[in-house]
């Protein structure tokens, strides 16, 4: 088991080693046993993390908060249009003040070709950890959450099959990072991984490469898919969701972008249906990262129907956060299993 995470920044899984992914898992169930039987986890007494937000949020703000609570801990959270960063404060600037003023600081900016190159930039400029709550490329904790729900339900992930699927929305222009993270991390738990959209929704060149070498490496598959049925077909778990074309309107009005696309309008048919899940195999689980566009994405009778864990899901959220929390901004000296 890995031991020394103390420092350490979470800006994207693809610089964490399998190792150190494995004891962020043990680690958030050990959490999650503790906080089901009501055992205090105290491990960062007065600690303090600092949330900052450029975009809406729901799971993740409340998870951290909560998380960093349960440790003993307390959240600030900051509405980025607040912060001198609206006045053109620079990243460098934010990032060496708020760490003389706390013990971490977390971001989410999805603004494409941005996001990830200001977490990189104020990680690059803090002695405390920066953890990355969603940029335009990467969604690490909630690829930790996905993971989490998939050894729960299956145990051993090798061999289990997981369907990444594109889905028809109209509420917002959803970035690439949630797919994007899956479709890299699964390979890497030897998962047969199936990433299925309509042309022109697809992920950068090197997101393919890397995760098939993942596959390779792994004992895992990784493969492409443009005919939904196919990827619905004996598959055990099911991703289905939206994410926008970042080729074609790489900036992506949040409002109104989506919703006004020929090319999406085009795929209103690609949907979690009831009939599309019974080619899935018995033991299907549905997932979704939340908030799902109901009725577009996905029937209400799937969502809350016999193969829905988006609870559970969503719940484990909390419990990697903490997790994640508890061995970067305390590690060996903090946490004891």
């Amino acid at each position: 088991m890995q031991a020394n995470f103390r420092g350490k920044h979470l800006i994207t899984l693809r610089e964490w080693t399998k190792e150190e992914i494995d004891t962020l898992m043990d680690v958030s169930f050990d959490l999650k046993k503790k906080f089901a039987l009501g055992i205090p986890t105290r491990y960062l007494q007065d600690q303090t993390i600092f949330l900052m937000f450029f975009e809406a949020s729901t799971r993740t703000r409340n998870s951290m908060e909560a998380g960093i609570t349960q440790l003993g801990g307390h959240a600030h959270f900051l509405d980025t249009s607040t912060m001198q960063i609206s006045h053109g404060e620079t990243p460098k600037d934010t990032a060496v003040i708020l760490a003389r003023f706390g013990h971490a600081i977390a971001c989410r900016i999805c603004a494409w070709d941005t996001g990830n190159k200001y977490i990189r930039e104020m990680a690059k400029w803090s002695p405390v950890p920066v953890i990355n709550l969603q940029c335009d490329l990467y969604h690490p904790l909630q690829g930790l959450a996905d993971l989490m729900t998939i050894i729960e339900k299956f145990g051993d992930t090798k061999g289990v099959n997981v369907s990444i699927i594109w889905t028809f929305a109209t509420s917002h222009k959803k970035p690439i990072s949630v797919p994007l993270t899956q479709s890299l991390l699964f390979p890497r738990y030897g998962m047969n991984v199936t990433l299925a959209y309509p042309e022109g929704y697809h992920m950068p060149d090197w997101v393919y490469e890397e995760a098939k070498a993942n596959a390779e490496k792994h004992g895992g598959s990784f493969r492409i898919t443009h005919d939904q049925e196919e990827a619905y077909k004996n598959a055990d778990v099911v991703i289905p969701k939206n994410w926008g074309n970042w080729v074609a309107d790489p900036e992506g009005d949040t409002t109104s972008s989506n919703t006004q696309s020929e090319a999406l309008l085009a795929n209103k048919s690609w949907k979690c249906t009831l009939k599309l899940m019974e080619l899935t195999s018995p033991n299907c689980v549905y997932m979704h990262a939340l908030p799902a566009d109901r009725n577009n994405e996905v029937e209400d009778e799937v969502i809350d129907g016999k193969w829905s864990v988006v609870y559970d899901e969503a719940e484990n959220r909390l419990h990697t956060s903490k997790a994640v929390m508890a061995l970067t901004m305390g590690g060996r000296n903090a946490y004891h299993g």
